[in-house]
């Protein structure tokens, strides 16, 4: 199908679900999957315009057979944002955020080693829903609008941000 609709990019997200490596498993649909992958891509045509791409946290799990050249055939490694990484990814992620003056992004990047761009937006998100919940009950439910006073109130602050670490990751 991609190949008829070329250009096409085919992704497929946590591949080494789908594609465990054939003698670790012991059910014979896995293995049916794998052969049967195995079989499409040695099918696509070499200038088909046709790109897969498998994504995995876990590479050594996928079945070796897929990881041959001519099939998936390249492997970049996409490590852990570094704290300049991190800075950038918050940035994006606070873009549309009313942040307190107290928030110092630069300092939440030094504080989240090891966070990679899921959880850094799961950071973010869970800040802005503790600032949420902090003025719930002056909301009116059953009103459509949110009063503009409560609105402008609401800024998400270094405390929020720090509840939400112990939320995340």
């Amino acid at each position: 199908e991609a190949e008829k609709n070329a250009p096409a990019i085919i992704f497929i997200d946590e591949i080494d679900s789908i594609a465990p490596k054939r003698d670790k498993t012991n059910g014979e649909v896995e293995r049916r999957i794998v052969s049967q992958m195995l079989t499409l891509m040695d099918g696509m045509k070499g200038r088909s315009n046709t790109v897969v791409i498998g994504a995995t946290n876990r590479p050594n799990s996928i079945d070796a057979a897929l990881r041959r050249f001519g099939r998936f055939d390249r492997e970049l490694d996409i490590g852990v944002p570094d704290e300049n990484g991190r800075l950038e990814i918050l940035r994006i992620h606070t873009k549309n955020m009313k942040l307190a003056p107290d928030v110092k992004l630069e300092h939440l990047s030094a504080n989240t080693h090891g966070f990679v761009g899921a959880d850094l937006a799961q950071l973010c998100t869970e800040a802005a829903l503790t600032c949420i919940r902090e003025k719930m009950d002056l909301i009116d439910l059953d009103e459509e609008t949110i009063d503009a006073e409560i609105l402008d109130a609401m800024a998400v602050s270094q405390d929020h941000f720090k509840s939400a670490m112990g939320q995340c990751n």
